[in-house]
């Protein structure tokens, strides 16, 4: 099995035998999901689109190594075109960096990165959307729904959950995009940007991805959300229990603070501002969550702007909800 650097403790573990130029690459991070990252793959073995694409598997897991392992046959038998790569340094931030930095070295022709996470499976016509949709739009970067999969019927009232519905209906150039488990990055925009993109502070907690689509959109790249370019995430049980709901909805809190902290980091009195802001949608949150809970009859739902609220007056503060310092709970 051939190994060699392509970056800073990122190492080649598989390859196909043959790689034409992709005018697109695929990233998929995958961290002890050997099954699941599997079925994602076969999803991207079926796209409809005649434009040329390339996949890079980023195995974050790298001691036993059960990811890699178990994508390394659909590339070296020639199901896909692409390589395995083992991002040896732990963290969700490292994982999407190395696939960038693979990517853009790796594959010099390809004009735009996608990614797409371990747990989604990619309608067949995903890709083709998004990049016809960064065609159309003259986008930079596009997003695109994540649907949820429950594994039980009963479980479908979650779908309209904030945690779990997308920001976004319709197709169009929208302000801002917040995840990185369906996107679409032109090559421009990561030749662009500084190094390392996503901002290792975000590392366990999260949200450097939206931290960086939020430092792109400063930088002027255009984003857009294409809601015809779908990819099914299979949502476990325990994301439905009352305790990650609420760990989630306060670490959203905290993440739109940080970056909020960023965003402003230039201007004066910025912090206040951000600190200003906290205080102000915490006050409201209770009045908020009473329309949302009378809307829906959700207690959970009418929680939501409360926690998140409460997260982002609480990140002031230095609590930092590291979610995936602990991914069998995630």
């Amino acid at each position: 099995m051939t190994t060699a650097q392509t970056g800073a403790s990122v190492e080649i573990f598989a390859r196909a035998p043959e790689v034409h130029a992709p005018e697109i690459v695929v990233t998929v991070p995958t961290f002890r999901r050997p099954e699941q990252v599997l079925d994602t793959l076969r999803s991207l073995v079926q796209q409809r689109t005649k434009r040329p694409f390339a996949v890079i598997v980023m195995e974050n897991e790298t001691t036993e190594r059960a990811g890699a392992k178990a994508a390394a046959a659909m590339f070296q038998d020639g199901s896909l075109q692409g390589l395995v790569v083992l991002a040896h340094e732990r963290g969700n931030c490292c994982a999407y960096n190395a696939g960038f930095v693979t990517a853009l070295e790796e594959f010099p022709s390809a004009r735009a990165i996608a990614i797409i996470d371990d747990d989604e499976l990619a309608d067949a016509d995903w890709l083709e959307e998004m990049a016809a949709c960064a065609d159309r739009l003259d986008a930079d970067i596009v997003g695109g729904p994540q649907v949820p999969v429950f594994a039980e019927a009963e479980h479908e009232a979650w779908r309209t959950h904030p945690v779990f519905s997308p920001p976004y209906e319709e197709t169009r150039k929208v302000d801002a995009l917040y995840s990185s488990g369906n996107l679409f990055i032109r090559r421009r925009v990561l030749e662009a940007m500084p190094r390392p993109y996503l901002d290792l502070k975000f590392n366990f907690l999260g949200g450097g991805d939206s931290d960086f689509l939020s430092r792109a959109r400063q930088k002027g790249f255009q984003l857009a959300w294409c809601a015809e370019a779908v990819v099914r995430e299979t949502v476990p049980a325990r994301r439905l229990e009352a305790d990650w709901i609420r760990a989630r909805s306060l670490r959203n809190g905290v993440i739109s603070t940080l970056v909020e902290k960023k965003k402003r980091a230039g201007e004066t009195a910025g912090n206040m501002k951000v600190f200003a802001k906290s205080l102000a949608l915490l006050g409201l949150s209770p009045l908020r969550g009473l329309r949302r809970f009378v809307a829906t009859r959700s207690c959970s739902i009418g929680m939501y702007p409360v926690y998140v609220g409460l997260g982002r007056v609480m990140a002031e503060f230095g609590y930092m909800n590291e979610q995936y310092r602990e991914p069998e709970k995630n």
